[in-house]
Formats: C-alpha cells, sequence, structure tokens
C-alpha cells in the first residue's frame, strides 16, 4: 500500500505506476500494451486535436470490506463508449479487449486502491482518440485506447453533503440533435464557461437548462439532475442528456427501496415542488442538493434547511455504496472481482 493520505483524497490526478494502451492500425485492434509513462505521442494532423474525435469513460475499482477488489458495471461502460465512438465516427473498442485492460490496470496499479473504509475508490479513465493524420475533416483510420488510474476522494470537496447548484440559460452544454448523450469531449468543454462562472458565484456546478425551450432541466453540469416528491424519483429524459451508469443503478435501486421512477421531462416550475434533489454520476456517486438559485431570475429552491442530506437521498448513497464496497447484496451482479494474485 502506498504511503497516501487516504482519507483526504481531492478528486484529482495522483501519479500511478501503469496505463495500458492498445492501437487501431491497418483496419484491426493490436495486442495490450502495458506502459509507465504519462505521455502520449501523436501526429500534429491528429483527428482528436482537430476535429474533436475523443471520448470517454469513468468508472471505479472499490476495496471492500472483505477486502476484495470489486469493479462497478465495467460492461455498461463499454456499452456507453462503443455508443459513444459510433457518435463521433470512432472504432468502437472491443468488448474482450476492455475488459482486458480495465483488470490489468487495476492489477498493476493494486498498491493504489484506498483502504476499506477511506471514502476512496480507484478511478478508471478509459480514452478512445483519433491518432490518425487527416487535414480535410473525416474520421481518422487509426485510433488509440488507453486507461490510466488514480486513487480519488469525492468529486465534490463537499462529500455527501448537500451543494448548491445554479440553473443557467445563457449558455447551452449541447444541441438536442447533437452529442450529449455520448461522452464526447466537446460536450465537457462546452460546459466549461458556465462552470466556470458558477464556481466563482460561490457554487458547486452548474444545472442546463434544455437548449430549445429553456423551461426544462438538461444534465447537471457533470453529472445526471434528480428529483424526489410523493414517493417518487423523477430524473429528466432527453436525447442530450448523457445516460448515466449511476443514475441507472439508483433507478433499481428506488424501485427495490418502494420509490416510483419516472423518467420525464422536468420543467424549471417544477423545482418548487421537489422535497430533495440531487446530481448523480461515477465521480459524484450521489451529491444532495441543497439549494437550487436560477440564475437569470435569482429565485431560489431550497432543499436542506439543517445542511443535511434528505432521507430518501441518504438511503439511495448507502445502498449503492454498500453494494460497491460490499457491505450489502449484490442482488443486480453489478460487480466483478478482480483478484489481484
Amino acid at each position: 500500500m502506498k504511503n497516501i493520505d487516504w482519507k483526504n483524497l481531492p478528486f484529482g490526478y495522483v501519479k500511478t505506476d501503469y496505463n495500458v494502451r492498445c492501437y487501431f492500425r491497418d483496419g484491426k485492434w493490436g495486442e495490450l500494451e502495458v506502459c509507465s509513462s504519462e505521455q502520449i505521442t501523436m501526429h500534429m494532423a491528429a483527428t482528436c486535436l482537430h476535429y474533436g474525435q475523443a471520448a470517454f469513460e469513468g468508472l471505479k475499482a472499490y476495496r471492500g470490506k472483505d477486502d476484495k477488489v470489486r469493479l462497478f458495471r465495467w460492461e455498461e461502460n463499454c456499452k456507453r463508449l462503443k455508443l459513444s465512438a459510433e457518435t463521433i465516427l470512432m472504432e468502437p473498442v472491443p468488448e474482450k479487449i476492455f475488459k482486458e485492460a480495465c483488470f490489468k490496470v487495476v492489477q498493476l496499479n493494486s498498491e493504489y486502491i484506498p483502504p476499506y473504509g477511506t471514502g476512496g475508490s480507484l478511478y478508471l479513465r478509459p480514452l478512445l482518440i483519433g491518432t490518425g493524420a487527416k487535414v480535410g475533416v473525416s474520421p481518422a483510420d487509426e485510433y488509440l485506447f488507453m486507461i490510466f488510474v488514480t486513487p480519488v476522494g469525492p468529486y465534490f470537496k463537499e462529500g455527501f453533503k448537500p451543494v448548491k447548484m445554479q440553473i443557467v440559460k445563457d449558455f447551452d452544454r449541447a444541441a438536442p440533435m447533437g452529442t450529449g448523450h455520448a461522452k464526447v469531449g466537446g460536450n465537457y468543454a462546452a460546459s466549461l464557461r458556465a462552470g466556470d462562472r458558477a464556481h466563482k458565484e460561490g457554487f458547486a456546478a452548474s444545472i442546463f437548462a434544455d437548449a430549445k425551450t429553456k423551461t426544462m432541466i438538461d444534465e447537471a453540469g457533470p453529472a445526471n439532475f434528480f428529483g424526489i416528491k410523493d414517493g417518487k424519483y423523477i430524473t429528466p429524459d432527453s436525447s442530450s442528456i448523457l445516460q448515466s451508469i449511476t443514475n441507472m443503478s439508483i433507478r433499481q435501486i428506488a424501485t427495490e427501496l418502494g420509490l416510483t421512477v419516472e423518467r420525464r421531462h422536468v420543467m424549471l416550475d417544477e423545482l418548487s415542488t421537489f422535497e430533495e434533489a440531487g446530481a448523480c454520476g461515477t465521480a459524484a456517486v450521489i451529491s444532495p442538493i441543497g439549494l437550487i438559485q436560477d440564475r437569470e431570475t435569482g429565485k431560489e429552491y431550497v432543499y436542506s434547511k439543517d445542511g443535511q442530506p434528505g432521507p430518501w437521498s441518504t438511503k439511495l448513497y448507502k445502498y449503492l455504496t454498500g453494494v460497491q464496497y460490499g457491505e450489502m447484496e449484490d442482488k443486480f451482479n453489478w460487480c466483478e472481482e478482480v483478484r489481484l494474485t
């Protein structure tokens, strides 16, 4: 085990020992390679640099109560990377290569997996980029798939405590018929200005209104939004929202716990009716929202008056993390053990 302050890990980059890489060249994928360098060498005309052929994923490995290491729902990340690749005309990564890469990179960097009880996890960042040289606007004929890892703590510095978020209508993250449903780099570039302004104004993240009408909730910056009221777990349904694997999991848990799940348009004027609100994603897990401000009108919606998460958000969080850390029965078969020896 590395000498790291495990209980005070930020959500940031910590150098680890190895990453894994695989190249698509001459019409086929090669063999998985192990690399200790943090650098990538590529042609200056690579399509990822000019035309945005770049997609990525995020998933986590957890050291459990029983000291076993578990990967959470890697198959869903593989499927989503395939969708992202097809959306921007990249070569999809075969499931066999994706799985081998995930398990290999965790095994190689096992000393960086935070101990059980610290609240940390090992974050895996699969990355697929166009490395083939093109000057005209066209897809590359060469690609690099790689995964690096880093030990992380909570995405929001508050941890599992209510955060403040801000609704923005003067910036768009993605167009209705664009790439918002895929996990591609351009979506995140488009969200940076709004997110940076929100941070400067004292908010944890932006919540984007839909690009077309500005009347509905779209994506909550780096995560999916959800609201709870009248025994219902409600989350937006939109063609420009990333289909969060965490949200998918929480919807199953919510049903298991007796909530009715609704995926539908969520109008901004419905915010005043929610008893609880939150954001969810691989990085954030579940982040309760204590207050939402509509930046345009100045109106505020308060969901936590005592600085504590709501009861349903707490139950959902404990169930999800309980499965991830091996504290609860994995009845949905979401986790797969990574054998380190």
